[in-house]
């Protein structure tokens, strides 16, 4: 019997041609064949990036392993994980045309997250968004006011464009009532200085063309604002203010962590942020946690005891 011929220098351009065609003979999407021929290509310029050559030699667990763990590193794990199912579904191709005599991705799992703490607004940072909102005019008043709700209360953007003006309770207790997942409704506080802020947007929103027609709280020119408006805003501000990678959770991190920092109890901190879940003070106060325990121990002072 004649030895099997030697295919390990088949490039994997060459293969792919094949590959999408079995693709098509499925019936399979042209999106699918996008990704899936995306995510080869992507593998065969990783390969060559290392002087290593894009050949089917190469298509092995160790290096399948180890570029998946680098793209995690560059795109989110979803992405990641669409590499994964698309060298899957070209390893199995593989075996099935006999080109190798197992499937090397068996027992590699499907990349997950890695632990990546959301950077914590900084005190400087955040005085440069509020500096970003000094003016008189209608848009400075009501971004200030925004800035300072998401800063100072801790709620998702989406309670946050979700407010009405009637959820803003200026007279007697100084709270903004939200209405979370789930449908859950609570009563979170704000400081003088937010107050002072929703105080003078609201004045300046009485003059607003739509006032009349809508009880929403935040109005932009065409009416209520949405989601997608309040997150342009704050990317408007955060260029003037030379704030890099802003975005709502930040501030919802940051309220956490400062919380946690100042020894906020735990279950306080749950019920204003709207968690059901012990789970979510370890994702929202990951990014400080080294700090904080650092802190303590030196509060302990434990070593000077004996």
């Amino acid at each position: 019997m004649p030895p099997a011929p030697d295919v390990s220098h088949e490039r994997l351009d060459d293969l792919l041609v094949s590959f999408r065609r079995d693709l098509r003979a499925a019936d399979r999407s042209p999106r699918t064949l996008k990704l899936y021929g995306e995510a080869v290509e992507r593998y065969g310029a990783w390969l060559a990036d290392r002087d290593r050559p894009a050949e089917l030699g190469q298509f092995t667990k160790a290096a399948i392993g180890a570029y998946l763990s680098d793209r995690l590193d560059a795109v989110t794990a979803a992405t990641a994980a669409m590499d994964y199912r698309a060298l899957k579904r070209f390893s199995r191709w593989l075996v099935a045309e006999e080109y190798l005599p197992a499937d090397p991705m068996t027992g590699l799992e499907k990349p997950k997250p890695k632990e990546k703490p959301v950077p914590v607004l900084t005190d400087d940072e955040i005085a440069r968004l509020l500096r970003a909102c000094d003016g008189t005019t209608f848009e400075d008043r009501r971004d200030l006011a925004i800035l300072r709700v998401l800063m100072d209360c801790g709620v998702r953007i989406s309670e946050v464009a979700g407010l009405a003006v009637d959820d803003v309770d200026l007279r007697h207790h100084d709270v903004i009532r939200v209405t979370g997942k789930g449908g859950r409704t609570r009563a979170v506080p704000f400081s003088p200085k937010t107050g002072k802020a929703l105080d003078k947007y609201l004045r300046a929103r009485r003059a607003h063309k739509h006032a009349d027609t809508t009880d929403a709280l935040w109005l932009g020119q065409r009416g209520p604002m949405t989601v997608w408006g309040v997150e342009e805003r704050l990317k408007v501000r955060a260029a003037a203010a030379g704030v890099e990678n802003l975005h709502a959770h930040r501030f919802r991190h940051t309220f956490a962590a400062d919380w946690l920092a100042s020894g906020g109890q735990e279950r306080d901190l749950m019920r204003l942020a709207g968690w059901s879940s012990d789970a979510m003070l370890q994702v929202y106060g990951r990014a400080t946690a080294d700090q904080r325990a650092q802190d303590a121990h030196r509060r302990m002072r434990r070593g000077d005891r004996v």
